[in-house]
């Protein structure tokens, strides 16, 4: 049995109230179909909102308010949170992210693969900038000079229309303890590492993230991420990982394994998807066999094969190892030129199946949207000269889509039970981006709902809320219900659908009618609210892990 909290008291006491006296009802939702985040059967419920908190779900016939959404024929949903995205610098820039607020996203958790602008020095703070420009998007410009994690959360809340919550990017912590080469590091850095992640743990992060295909973090061996991941034990943090993908997709997953088997913490896999059905078929198997037997374990995954990430991965670790502001500097060993040419060999990639989706250089912006293959023929050299000189012209800063694969093998990575929605959306307005920036939710509630039939309505919005919630220790969102904030989505479960291509990705899902933020509408009749029409002190919050006290 669930033991009451504070919260639930407070709202027995207000609801109470309200029952005995004529207290007015901040907005009321009327007539809607209520899909609680929870997996639990549809139902028939009008929803109250009070001091951006749901005040009452029930037959409100003769309950009045300020306000009224009719939500006839409509499905009332806990707003949607994204469990792996790259929003990190688009939330500090923009108040309002129109493509993650259309398609139902009140919550994002930020810092994923390891990798963000918090905690950093003001030295490191220039390499990340330097280095994040094609993912994140952030100028060095705009840094005010935030340290931690927290001080960066707390330029986001209330200046913003959706909350947020962090994790702890690993990498980040390892370049301030012994910088960003291939140094083990030694008994003191991992108590200065421990100390940090204890601190933002205290301070309500969700858990330790990793991206081991990324600086810094890929020279971190497997003991050295189970001594660092038994500090947020105590905490029920989560151990969220870019696995080591370039080993392969076994063994990588094995050590995620053990990493939280070993360090007796929970794990969680980012964007985890196979390259065939037999490949499926295997993960599955070792998910369901092994996997959610040793560990509490789960995984996200965006609706869409092709994936998206920066050129500047394919280039040998060790250009990396004195930051990547020498990075250019180490470019021009020859030794790191044959290593590049010899690697991009090795990877056989179809030159056809990748495009360019964006680069910071104004000369280069009419190649956004042009594959590879047909770049390189226009230069007249090798692919990998042309790839290395491009590298070097923007600075390192060039973003690809890999139009690689067949939709439907990540269809049954979605239907697990474990899996929850991460979009790794990464956004750009004026690139040729990967549309799961803006398409996600219309899939993953539209077409794998009513086309594929993967899962119920129900199942969809609870891996993409609740579970999420819970899964992540996110208090009082992710679900209809008294007492829970008032993030809620709005949206025709006939029309909901994706509209953004590979060709044209800036173009939002539609269906979404209207979207609260603690009981503030930020999308009204379909239409994002303009921002002189919101308060001053925006809805947006930022969320605090449960774990943040150790147990």
């Amino acid at each position: 049995m669930r033991l009451a909290t504070g919260v639930d008291v407070f709202w027995l006491i207000f609801r109470t109230i309200l029952l005995k006296g004529s207290a007015l009802f901040d907005l009321i939702l009327r007539g809607g179909t209520v899909i609680d985040g929870t997996k639990a059967p549809r139902f028939q419920a009008d929803v109250a909102v009070a001091e951006g908190r749901i005040a009452q779900v029930g037959n409100l016939a003769g309950a009045t308010a300020a306000a009224e959404i009719d939500a006839t024929g409509l499905v009332v949903a806990p707003g949607l949170i994204d469990v792996h995205n790259h929003s990190d610098g688009w939330l500090l820039r923009n108040p309002q992210l129109v493509p993650k607020i259309t398609q139902g996203f009140t919550t994002e958790v930020l810092m994923a693969d390891g990798i963000s602008y918090a905690p950093v020095s003001p030295d490191t703070a220039r390499e990340w900038f330097f280095y994040l420009r094609s993912l994140n998007g952030l100028r060095l410009d705009e840094y005010s000079g935030w340290r931690t994690v927290e001080e960066y959360l707390d330029l986001l809340a209330g200046r913003n229309v959706q909350n947020v919550a962090a994790h702890i990017p690993y990498a980040n912590l390892r370049s301030l303890a012994c910088g960003f080469g291939p140094r083990r590091v030694d008994d003191y850095q991992m108590r200065e590492i421990q100390a940090s992640i204890r601190h933002s743990m205290e301070q309500g992060a969700v858990g330790l993230s990793t991206g081991l295909d990324y600086i810094a973090q890929c020279y971190s061996d497997t003991d050295e991420l189970v001594a660092a991941c038994r500090a947020m034990q105590p905490y029920d943090g989560l151990y969220v990982t870019h696995i080591r993908y370039k080993i392969g997709l076994l063994p990588a997953l094995r050590e995620a394994v053990e990493i939280g088997r070993r360090a007796g913490v929970r794990v969680h896999v980012s964007h985890l998807k196979c390259e065939d059905p037999a490949e499926v078929e295997e993960v599955l198997e070792f998910i369901d066999r092994e996997a959610r037997n040793e560990v509490d374990f789960s995984f996200d995954v965006y609706p869409y094969k092709p994936g998206s990430t920066m050129l500047n991965i394919l280039l040998p670790n060790e250009v990396w190892d004195d930051g990547p502001l020498a990075a250019m500097a180490r470019m021009r060993q020859p030794e790191v030129i044959r290593r590049f040419a010899a690697g991009l060999k090795a990877y056989k990639l179809d030159l056809d199946k990748i495009t360019i989706a964006w680069m910071p250089g104004k000369e280069n912006s009419a190649h956004h949207g042009k594959p590879l293959s047909q770049y390189v023929a226009e230069q007249g050299r090798s692919p990998e000269e042309v790839l290395y000189d491009l590298l070097f012209e923007e600075r390192l800063a060039c973003l690809l889509v890999f139009c690689e694969g067949s939709d439907p093998y990540v269809r049954p990575m979605l239907q697990h039970d474990l899996c929850l929605l991460g979009t790794d959306g990464i956004f750009f307005p004026d690139g040729v981006i990967h549309p799961r920036m803006y398409g996600s939710t219309g899939r993953w509630l539209g077409a794998a709902v009513r086309d594929w039939k993967l899962f119920t309505l129900e199942e969809a919005i609870y891996k993409a809320s609740g579970l999420s919630a819970s899964r992540f220790n996110l208090p009082d969102v992710g679900v209809v219900r008294e007492g829970a904030h008032a993030d809620l989505m709005v949206f025709n479960p006939d029309t909901i659908a994706d509209r953004a291509t590979f060709e044209n990705p800036h173009q939002t899902t539609v269906g979404v009618k209207h979207l609260l933020v603690s009981g503030v509408p930020v999308i009204r009749d379909g239409q994002v609210v303009p921002r002189e029409q919101l308060p001053e002190v925006l809805p947006g919050r930022r969320i605090r892990s449960t774990g943040g006290r150790a147990r």
